[in-house]
């Protein structure tokens, strides 16, 4: 069994590590997160530095054995790795986007979304469908990552990426389940409670989109609804994955990053991708960004082949995240 396909890795630099290539080659591998900013130096000095540069980098990553399908998040505004600085199609803010005639709307997509293809980039980690309930939520609202407070013109928005995304040839990704626009806090710092600001109907439109969505994933966050779990959040439920399971049994589930303060405080890398992967996560987001632990990623994937020998992970359940994680590589590759 393959369980690197269960892995979407970020790394170090602008050249693959010795140790990606080696766990490539050991365990297989699902995916790679592409960043610019790095959190380490604290400088735009990443993975990213000119379209030639990450045209041959994707190369490479798919060249690996397994053919890692790679990943990026390339929302707009604030939230795009892809910049134009460095010579990058233009790409605004969703709440900007929200205010263009359609005809504007689909020129940018489309044209956003074609230099992914042709970067060799596969999936792209939005459109984000968090309803813009909280204005001043430090990780959404503030830095204008949703779409709009009105939820028709958060599904309208999406639609239209995803019309885009076909033409592409580009996967998407929805974030962030089960819908974070009413939090208060940043995700990135702390596990957010939103158990009193998750409307049903926020809930329902990743039900409603994503089998609509090419690609057909959705990014599971690490909030807390308590009606629902008391103790985990949605990463490391099963209560809560088992929800969204029963309604979307073929969407691709991913982790947002494994590496977030929350996870960290409470159970560290390893033991929080072994409680995810039980809870139903098909793939782990561990970016390698927030911090370095590359070192540590084939203990990460040891471990889980140890539980699948022992029986404390359900073999038959890993097959099927695995068998998710296949086909879409077959669709997109």
């Amino acid at each position: 069994m393959s369980v690197g396909e269960l892995f979407i890795l970020g790394f170090s630099g602008k050249i693959i590590p010795a140790w990606l290539k080696e766990f490539a080659a050991r365990y297989g591998l699902g995916g790679v997160i592409l960043f610019d900013y790095s959190c380490q130096t604290r400088q735009y000095d990443n993975n990213i530095d000119s379209p030639a540069q990450v045209r041959g980098l994707c190369g490479e990553i798919s060249a690996l054995p397994s053919h890692p399908l790679v990943f990026i998040d390339q929302e707009g505004g604030l939230v795009r790795r892809l910049k134009e600085g460095r010579g990058f199609q233009p790409l605004p803010s969703a709440r900007e986007f929200n205010l263009l005639a359609a005809a504007a709307k689909h020129e940018i997509m489309a044209a956003s979304l074609a230099e992914l293809r042709q970067l060799g980039i596969h999936y792209n980690f939005a459109p984000v469908i968090d309803v813009d309930y909280n204005p001043d939520n430090p990780n959404i609202g503030r830095i204008r990552r949703s779409y709009s407070a009105d939820i028709a013109e958060v599904e309208v928005n999406a639609l239209l990426v995803d019309a885009a995304a076909r033409e592409a040839r580009i996967g998407l990704c929805l974030k962030h389940f089960p819908g974070i626009g009413g939090a208060n806090v940043d995700s990135h710092q702390d596990f957010m409670d939103i158990s009193e600001a998750l409307p049903p109907e926020q809930e329902e439109l990743f039900y409603a989109l994503a089998p609509k969505m090419f690609g057909d994933a959705v990014l599971v966050s690490h909030a807390i609804v308590r009606s629902w779990d008391e103790a985990n959040p949605m990463t490391l439920s099963p209560a809560g994955l088992g929800r969204l399971r029963r309604r979307l049994p073929d969407t691709l589930l991913i982790s947002d990053d494994m590496q977030m303060q929350g996870l960290q405080k409470a159970l560290g890398t390893r033991a929080a991708s072994q409680q995810a992967l039980q809870a139903g996560i098909d793939m782990l987001c561990i970016g390698n960004n927030l911090f370095d632990q590359e070192q540590e990623m084939a203990g990460i994937a040891d471990s889980i082949e140890r539980r699948l020998q022992e029986g404390t992970l359900d073999r038959a359940a890993i097959q099927r995240s695995i068998d998710r994680v296949q086909k879409r590589k077959a669709l997109l590759n």
